[in-house]
């Protein structure tokens, strides 16, 4: 009887006209009557039995489990359908912790969940309001906040970072070029060395040139130990010191622009109506705006101050390189030598043991 009113209730289909409601009341009822009738009628799982004949046995190996005294058993089945008991209730004990501990675990994934979803929900939308700023100040819809001495001084530091970039470029060339021609001067006076004991006749012409290359090349490996230092300090000052002010100046641009857009918000819910909801979120606007405010009012103070610590540290490092260059490349071309190891004495630079450069032979494997 059970089994044939589970069947009617799972295929019993009710009409739903356009509004949403049921159609007939009384099927309503009954569907309900027979539902519940199909709950009472259907089995007790406190009155569960344990069947001794197994499976097809007769009524007589079936024993309630009310009737047995004693401590309760727990019965379980495996995943053929098959029951087994336990030897004690220790299993049921281990079967609650874990039920808990994947309980916790659950709670612990779903509030992660929901922590990204937040970071997710408040990054869109805060994208959403610069892109809509960033449009508007592209089509001159919109206005933007302007510091024009900062942004004058922003200007200049990005057009001389550009005209160091350019020295930067320059010197690595020359001194590319510089050691080829020490390279090849290197090569010259070997020649001629090898040259003068293999010709008697011209063995003073030889020798007196091999010598010459041989001074003009440990003056050359010399000044290119200037030149290397000018450019490791160019290159720390354009790419490390230039480039981390420029961060910052990145920083803020992009908090101006976020203010810009959270100011233009509050504007636009302030010229709205003065309803309860609009109310709550011009306070909520409010807040925002206040918090973008702040942050474009710090960085724009960490901008200034960064730019008036690079360019006193410009002036400080270039006097010292640009002096340091000069000098190295005149005693070099007079033909100091003395003029230009004291060069670099003054400005305590080292020069590295030929080969010093050269990776072992466990390096090369």
């Amino acid at each position: 009887m059970a089994d044939s009113m589970m069947s009617k209730a799972a295929t019993m289909e009710i009409p739903i006209n356009s509004n949403g409601d049921s159609r007939n009341l009384a099927e309503d009822d009954s569907l309900e009557q027979d539902l519940q009738q199909v709950m009472v009628s259907g089995p007790n799982l406190n009155e569960t039995s344990i069947v001794s004949g197994g499976y097809g046995g007769t009524t007589e190996g079936i024993i309630p489990t009310s009737s047995i005294k004693g401590p309760a058993l727990h019965i379980n089945t495996d995943f053929l359908g098959n029951r087994r008991i336990p030897n004690d209730g220790q299993g049921s004990n281990m079967h609650h912790a874990s039920s808990n501990s994947s309980m916790t675990a659950e709670e612990a994934t779903r509030g992660v969940a929901v922590e990204k979803f937040d970071i997710m929900k408040k990054w869109g939308l805060n994208t959403y309001k610069c892109t809509k700023q960033m449009i508007s100040e592209r089509f001159g819809r919109g206005s933007r906040t302007v510091d024009l001495e900062l942004e004058a001084q922003i200007e200049v530091l990005r057009e001389t970072k550009r005209k160091y970039e350019n020295v930067l470029r320059l010197a690595r060339a020359l001194t590319n070029h510089f050691y080829s021609m020490v390279q090849t001067q290197h090569a010259l006076g070997d020649t001629f060395a090898d040259l003068s004991q293999k010709s008697p006749e011209l063995r003073d012409e030889f020798g007196y040139n091999a010598e010459t290359q041989k001074l003009l090349c440990k003056n050359g490996e010399t000044l290119l130990g200037a030149i290397n230092f000018f450019v490791s300090s160019i290159n720390t000052l354009v790419n490390k010191t230039m480039e981390d002010t420029l961060m910052t100046i990145k920083m803020y641009e992009n908090a101006r622009l976020e203010f810009d857009a959270y100011r233009a918000d509050l504007e636009e819910l302030n010229m709205g109506p003065r309803d309860a909801v609009t109310m709550a979120r011009i306070e909520t606007a409010q807040q925002q705006y206040q918090i973008h405010k702040d942050k474009y009012e710090r960085l724009r103070s960490d901008v200034s101050i960064k730019i008036k610590f690079l360019e006193e540290n410009k002036v400080k490092v270039m006097h010292k390189q640009l002096l340091l260059f000069h000098n190295a490349i005149s005693a070099y071309f007079a033909g100091n030598q003395q003029q230009l190891e004291q060069t670099l004495k003054q400005f305590n630079i080292k020069l590295k043991p030929p080969g010093a450069d050269k990776p072992s032979w466990l390096e090369e494997q």
